[in-house]
């Protein structure tokens, strides 16, 4: 079906057709510009149907896409196109000036027309599942962000993995919203092409904006959606009060990944959406080292739920509770969540040293690797995992252990608090001490929350200071930014 819409954007469509022969005409200049398997190529473009055009030719060509947000500092850029060796960059012309300084590297703009002439055929296949398919860079804990090298066969697998467990047919829409920096946006990039369904791409900064995000819902029937939960609180919100459940009658799933999932998110997404229209909410898990997602539960049941797990491992993936001693942790025991099988990136790029400390010897598979998450979970009798915070969160005060995700689930069991985030702080004689910042829905007083938490929790847990907010800070990626926070 080549003329079937494949890609909308505003006013503007694309037939699959045409998609795949601009790509195929963008492809071959690239491989006479030396692209070939494991090059890697920058693409420095605002979300648009030039996004989709140059990451699908850069795959047909053969190489892996660099996705650089035009808005980096220019030393993060600079940095990055060194450590990646592209020399590469597909740019759009508005950004050509402003980025026109980097050292080796060409920018070639994908807006212009010249590219797109010559063969429309598609080039003959040269990268192998082995090859890379793309480099995205996070942030390091050194203040250097690192390169993470995910291979052909791992997209592969966590796409045929989403297509069989929440098919999509020709006539679903998925709306591509999440920052292509992000590695949540590889589905949306991607999926739809793997079934005839097709992408609409949401406006340039409209994924912060539950407005902008409603009106593509409505206006493109969208029914595959993903956030990340900070901002499904925000949607959620916007949606209930300005009581327009039918206008999002269309969505038929919705993921939500990047940051833990609340059960008050999930009764309140149930309530609104499930109950009313059958939109179903499911909750993903996974780090970009590790293709996207590694875990999967389904939130809307008939059931009562009472926490929200991260569920059970996908396809060809295996998940490991590991203690300190790297033995197997029992059921109801926490311990650091490992990764192994088909998701696991080849490693960081040019860093070796890291790669061989995060992607250690699996002892429970030998000749395999797995990668160490830094995650505390737990099984559950179920055989769902439970995410229990980052184990870098879990800090030490006057001589306790504590888990900061612990006090924060237990300050969302308040009726009235709606978001909450807790951060051991230095004070000015040199001690630590809890602060607890919170978004209620109502006036609270402190001494509400303190009684509230002293049921279940023991003195020490129980912040010093608590702060009410309207709202919490957001990164770019729509995560909670916690070195935001005042």
């Amino acid at each position: 079906t080549p003329n079937n819409i494949a890609v909308v954007f505003e006013d503007k469509q694309l037939t699959y057709k045409e998609v795949n022969e601009k790509a195929n005409q963008l492809a071959r200049k690239l491989r006479e510009k030396g692209i070939k398997p494991d090059s890697v190529v920058g693409i420095m473009v605002e979300r648009s149907p030039e996004m989709i055009i140059g990451i699908m030719a850069v795959l047909k060509a053969g190489g892996a896409y660099l996705p650089i947000a035009p808005e980096y500092p220019e030393d993060r850029i600079q940095f990055m196109l060194d450590d990646s060796g592209s020399q590469i960059i597909l740019i759009q012309d508005k950004f050509i000036n402003a980025k026109g300084s980097y050292r080796n590297a060409e920018f070639i703009s994908i807006e212009n027309q010249e590219l797109f002439t010559g063969d429309v055929s598609n080039p003959k296949l040269i990268s192998k599942p082995e090859n890379l398919a793309y480099v995205i860079y996070t942030s390091g804990s050194t203040g250097k962000p690192k390169g993470v090298m995910i291979e052909n066969y791992s997209v592969i697998n966590r796409i045929n993995w989403m297509q069989k467990q929440y098919p999509i047919a020709e006539g679903d829409v998925i709306l591509q919203k999440t920052p292509y920096t992000f590695d949540v946006s590889v589905w949306e990039l991607l999926w739809w092409s793997f079934t005839g369904a097709k992408v609409c791409l949401l406006i340039p900064g409209g994924e912060k904006n539950p407005e902008e995000i409603v009106k593509a819902i409505e206006k493109n029937k969208v029914t595959t959606m993903h956030f990340v939960p900070s901002m499904l609180s925000v949607f959620l919100e916007y949606v209930e009060e300005k009581g327009i459940i039918e206008e999002i009658a269309s969505l038929k799933q919705v993921f939500a990944s990047g940051e833990a999932l609340n059960l008050k998110q999930v009764e309140k997404f149930n309530k609104l959406l499930y109950k009313e229209k059958g939109t179903s909410l499911h909750n993903l898990y996974g780090p970009t080292e590790a293709t996207v997602d590694v875990s999967y539960f389904g939130c809307s049941t008939e059931e009562e739920l009472e926490l929200v797990p991260i569920g059970k491992p996908i396809d060809n993936i295996k998940l490991y509770v590991v203690s300190k001693e790297k033995g197997l942790q029992p059921i109801g025991v926490a311990g650091e969540l490992c990764i192994a099988g088909d998701g696991l990136a080849r490693g960081y790029l040019n860093r070796p040293e890291l790669t061989e400390e995060k992607f250690a010897a699996n002892p429970f598979a030998p000749g395999e690797r797995m990668y160490r998450t830094g995650d505390l979970a737990r099984w559950l009798p179920d055989g769902n995992l439970e995410y229990l915070g980052r184990i870098d969160h879990q800090v030490k005060i006057r001589g306790y252990r504590i888990e900061l995700g612990e006090i924060e689930n237990r300050l969302l069991k308040h009726e009235t608090i709606k978001e909450a985030v807790v951060l051991d702080k230095e004070g000015a004689d040199g001690n630590k001490y809890l602060c607890g910042y919170v978004v209620p829905d109502q006036e609270i007083t402190v001494q509400g929350m303190r009684e509230h938490l002293s049921k279940e929790l023991p003195d020490y847990m129980i912040p010093s200071y608590f702060m009410q907010m309207e709202k919490l800070p957001l990164t770019p990626n729509g995560k909670i930014d916690r070195k935001a926070l005042p």
